[in-house]
Parts: C-alpha cells; sequence; structure tokens
C-alpha cells in the first residue's frame, strides 16, 4: 500500500460524515439510487488497515456493479459494541461486519479454536490453519447460525500484553494482574489459568478502563495499540504472542441470499482479495510499531513461551478446551500448528 494511497483513503475517511462513511461510485451511478445499499460495521479507528481497504473494497464493488450496490462504512463502534454489532448482524440490521475470533465465539463456540493460548508461533501456521481444514470447520459452523463468510480471513495480528504497573516477562508475573480481556469464554478461561484476574469488556470500553484504572492492564495486536492510542494509557508492552486473532467477514445470511449470483462474485472477490492485501499491510506495520510505541513512551520487552505454556497444561487448560472443541478440530489445530497441545 503506497503512502500516497494510504494518505488518500484516510482523508476520504476523515472526511466520511459521523453516520458513516458512504462509498462514492462511478459518477454515471449516482444519479439513480442503489439498488442495494448495504451497511458494514466494525470497531476499529479509521487509520487501521482494515478500514483503508474496505474502502477499497466497498468502492471497487460500486464500479464493477455499475453502481448496483453502495456499501456504507461504519468504523470505530458507531453502531455499538462489539457484541451490539453482532446482533445486529444476526437479525439484518447491519449486513457486513467483522468480528474477531474472540467475539464471534460467543455464537459460535468454534471460533475460539484459532485463538487457543500459544498454539500459533508464526504466521505461516496460522495462514495454514485458517485458509485450510480448519477453517472451513469453523466456517461451516457460521453457516448454522445464518451467517455468509468470506474465504479469506483479515488479520489483526498476534496478541501482545500491556500494562500500565509491571512488564510481564514469565506466567509468574501475571498473577493477581487486572487485566481486560474481550467478552469471551476463551479470554477469561486463559487468563484465569494463568493465575491472573480478567475483566470482560467491550473494545469500546477500553481506553476509559485503562484511564481510571478499572484494570491495568489488556492485551491486543500492536495494530489496536498504535491506532486506539492505547500508548497513552499504558507503560510497558510485552511481546507475549500468546494468541493470535483475525476477522472473519461475515454477511447476514437473508441479506447475501438477495443479492444476484454476479454481485455476489463481485463482493465477495473484492473483499477476499482485499483482505490478502490487508494481511500484507497488518505484517509490515508490525515491523515498524515497536520503534514507533517506543518513541510515544512505551517500554517493551519480550516474554518467552514455555512458562506461560507450562502453567496452562499444569491448570488443565489445553484439557478443557480440547473437550470442548472436539477431536476433530483439535486434531486439526495440533496439525496446522505442528505441536501436541
Amino acid at each position: 500500500m503506497s503512502e500516497l494511497t494510504r494518505r488518500r483513503l484516510l482523508r476520504q475517511l476523515a472526511m466520511a460524515p459521523a453516520a458513516g462513511l458512504m462509498v462514492a461510485m462511478p459518477r454515471l451511478a449516482r444519479a439513480a439510487a442503489p439498488e442495494f445499499a448495504l451497511k458494514y460495521a466494525n470497531n476499529l479507528p479509521l487509520s487501521h488497515p482494515l478500514n483503508i481497504r474496505a474502502a477499497e473494497a466497498a468502492a471497487r464493488v460500486a464500479k464493477e456493479s455499475d453502481g448496483r450496490v453502495e456499501i456504507s462504512i461504519f468504523p470505530n463502534n458507531q453502531l455499538g459494541g462489539d457484541t451490539d454489532m453482532l446482533a445486529q448482524v444476526r437479525s439484518g440490521g447491519v449486513d457486513m461486519f467483522t468480528p474477531g475470533t474472540l467475539i464471534i465465539a460467543t455464537m459460535a463456540p468454534i471460533s475460539a479454536v484459532t485463538a487457543v493460548g500459544f498454539a500459533f508461533s508464526e504466521y505461516d501456521q496460522v495462514w495454514k490453519a485458517v485458509d485450510g481444514q480448519l477453517g472451513d470447520h469453523i466456517r461451516a459452523a457460521f453457516a448454522k447460525i445464518g451467517f455468509r463468510t468470506f474465504k479469506n480471513m483479515w488479520d489483526n495480528g498476534f496478541r501482545q500484553t500491556t500494562t500500565s504497573n509491571r512488564p510481564i516477562g514469565s506466567a509468574e508475573d501475571l498473577v493477581g494482574l487486572k487485566i481486560r480481556v474481550p467478552v469471551s469464554p476463551m479470554g477469561i478461561s486463559m487468563f484465569k489459568s494463568l493465575g491472573a484476574a480478567p475483566t470482560s469488556l467491550q473494545f469500546s470500553e477500553v481506553y476509559s478502563a485503562l484511564q481510571t484504572k478499572i484494570v491495568d492492564a489488556q492485551e491486543n495486536p500492536l495494530a489496536i495499540v498504535q491506532t486506539a492510542k492505547l500508548y497513552e494509557v499504558q507503560k510497558f508492552c510485552s511481546r507475549t504472542n500468546h494468541s493470535w486473532d483475525g476477522y472473519h467477514f461475515v454477511f447476514n445470511g437473508r441479506s447475501w441470499d438477495a443479492l444476484p449470483d454476479n454481485l455476489k462474485e463481485i463482493i465477495e472477490r473484492a473483499f477476499n482479495e482485499a483482505g490478502l492485501q490487508q494481511r500484507d499491510d497488518v505484517r509490515k506495520l508490525n515491523e515498524t510499531l515497536e520503534t514507533e510505541l517506543s518513541s510515544k513512551g512505551m517500554t517493551f520487552n519480550k516474554a518467552e513461551p514455555d512458562s506461560f505454556r507450562a502453567q496452562l497444561q499444569k491448570s488443565g487448560f489445553y484439557k478443557e478446551w480440547k473437550t470442548k472443541f472436539g477431536d476433530e478440530a483439535w486434531g486439526l489445530l495440533e496439525q496446522s500448528a505442528g505441536k501436541s497441545l
């Protein structure tokens, strides 16, 4: 993604009305109302690579459909918190949503299998899992609850731990730590198993909870720490890489079924290809973020995974979640991760 393109898109997003970004349609199509007006909601700031690439994809859909499809983007929790948006996309109030793996797991628990603590150590393992048989297994579960899911997941990144009071170097450093986790059984279970005191909050509440010391820590990928300005209320960032998180691009099933096949092809192709570009954007961004966040006052340290993994084994975390997910899904996870958990 060129800097010029990034700046242009950021200007477009910044000038978007409060009600959501209305992606411009081709000049010849503007006189007529779109045949299909779709609403896409997410919880991320305008500057995040997801919103930049989603805006490009939406503009491409408008152009390739000759103005028949118009996608309005509602970023940064404009339509509510994660659980609110998830309920809206299920009911049809929102057509498209990009929930993280832990958020959508509240409706389709199998989604959280890719977020199992310390399962993946590198991106090659992640993409093998979510683009392959494990991803197909998860997408089949989404279909059963009325969601159409695009093939290519979008990247959120490996999750890191930030704190206001102390760096995290080993599992012992987490004992008693008041940490925000997503509204997700997996997040609560993992950090309880590591001895921390997790609190579930929607992402829209994270900054204020850290600012007012309701919690002392949170865990998110570095791109979130940067774009949500969490460095303003956190001092330490420990590279724990404790789980990987991505975004499923989900579509309300009834909204999807109402589209003609040729428009489905246009939308799916645009967002799948944009998803691959967004993955590369996040990879490149992560290569620079430690330096950038350090310049804003954050102190970084690297945590070794062995003590965390040993504590999760000792606490029965892996055994519990293997039982919940089932042998088939767990086997596919271990196959992709290249290790027994």
